[in-house]
């Protein structure tokens, strides 16, 4: 039986569908909430899962560095670990080897990042302790926190890097990425079908066509998986997005799911989705709702979800706004964030609430409203499937 089953929609290039990983099923098009060191941000997991959510995010580096692979392995995998009850996806941790490894060169002084063909040789921003994370070893500390979808190393280049060196990059990527495969299928050999996780590759290229379509060719003639739109939320201009899925999606597999990484507005779904992307991931509805900023439906959103999934412009078809707790007109309000909202949070507390809870640094403010947050996002990928 196939991982990925879906079924088109007659309007657009949407799908939606499922993806069965080794524990359990997932409907697609789906969102994943950010879990970083193993936890969504000041939220349980039984509160991530109450809202309806079946997979989160992880991210690799962080939990390599603390609290290390075996930690997690000794108590049966991240899953158990942190008592989430799903699926887990985890990065490579190779964006944050990158980034921190420039941050370490900054704070002592030493040689941050140095990227070869064997890998990435970088230094810990805590402490300043030599590293390298190559292709194999990514995989590895993936298999070890026993996770679901498993990434594999690939260099993204900054939005700054000139059209060489990211012709550079998607050769490195597409090596790593062959021996990531090579790896993981001499590592899960004699797993049974059923209980082996995924193995997805990230496609680069910057905003340059031949370059996005060179990788796209070259990785989909590997058997991964899922393929990832990578390295477009480092700096790209975000209207280059249709552009870029125009260009990359023909070329994949229409059988295997797409996961465009780490860009997540909620009009930037709607647009990706329609396009035929099927899994998504971003910081948004949490960090924003820790910073007091809550979305917030208008009038006649699904309608307008469906105008957009069919082309017509966000500009003219604005969905939803977004508005900041600590607003001054908050201050006596006792209705809901949203009074068309079902969260838990819409259900119980009023703005004037939730305002206060921001002015005195109360952290069951920045949790309520990241909750919220949360709601509309799985509810806009319901109301998105709707459409399919």
């Amino acid at each position: 039986m196939p991982n990925f089953v879906f079924q088109k929609s007659s309007k657009t290039a949407g799908r939606r569908g499922f993806l069965q990983t080794k524990s359990g099923k997932i409907q697609t098009p789906f969102f994943m909430p950010i879990a970083t060191r193993g936890a969504v941000k000041m939220i349980e997991p039984e509160e991530v899962s109450g809202l309806g959510y079946e997979i989160i995010l992880s991210n690799t580096y962080h939990l390599w560095r603390k609290p290390g692979e075996k930690v997690i392995k000794k108590a049966g995998g991240l899953g158990q670990f942190m008592h989430w009850p799903g699926p887990i996806l985890t990065d490579s941790g190779g964006y944050q080897a990158f980034s921190l490894g420039v941050r370490a060169q900054t704070r002592f002084g030493i040689n941050g990042v140095k990227i070869t063909d064997e890998g990435v040789y970088f230094a810990d921003p805590e402490n300043g302790e030599k590293l390298f994370l190559s292709p194999e070893k990514a995989i590895e500390i993936q298999l070890t926190l026993g996770v679901d979808i498993l990434m594999c190393l690939d260099e993204c280049p900054p939005y700054s890097a000139n059209k060489k060196q990211i012709k550079k990059a998607i050769q490195r990527t597409t090596s790593w990425a062959q021996r990531s495969l090579e790896f993981f299928q001499k590592k899960t050999q004699n797993i049974p079908e059923a209980k082996r996780p995924l193995l997805f590759a990230i496609i680069q290229g910057g905003i340059y066509q031949d370059l996005r379509e060179q990788s796209a060719q070259e990785l989909t003639k590997l058997d991964f998986d899922g393929f990832a739109v990578g390295g477009v939320a480092v700096g790209e201009p975000r209207e280059k997005l249709p552009e870029i899925l125009d260009w990359v999606l023909p070329i994949l597999p229409t059988n295997k799911p797409r996961y465009l990484m780490g860009l997540g507005r909620p009009e930037e779904l709607v647009l990706a989705i329609s396009r035929g992307v099927d899994m998504f991931d971003c910081v948004i509805p949490t960090r924003e709702g820790r910073h007091g900023r809550f979305l917030v439906w208008q009038k006649e959103a699904k309608k307008k979800i469906a105008q957009i999934m069919q082309g017509e412009s966000f500009s003219k078809n604005k969905f939803y706004q977004q508005e900041n707790i600590s607003s001054e007109k908050n201050k006596f309000d006792q209705n809901s964030l949203d009074k068309k909202c079902n969260c838990p949070v819409c259900q119980k507390f009023s703005r004037s609430y939730l305002r206060h809870l921001f002015s005195v640094k109360e952290t069951l403010g920045m949790k309520s409203v990241a909750l919220h947050n949360l709601f509309f996002y799985k509810e806009l990928v319901e109301r998105i499937r709707e459409n399919i």
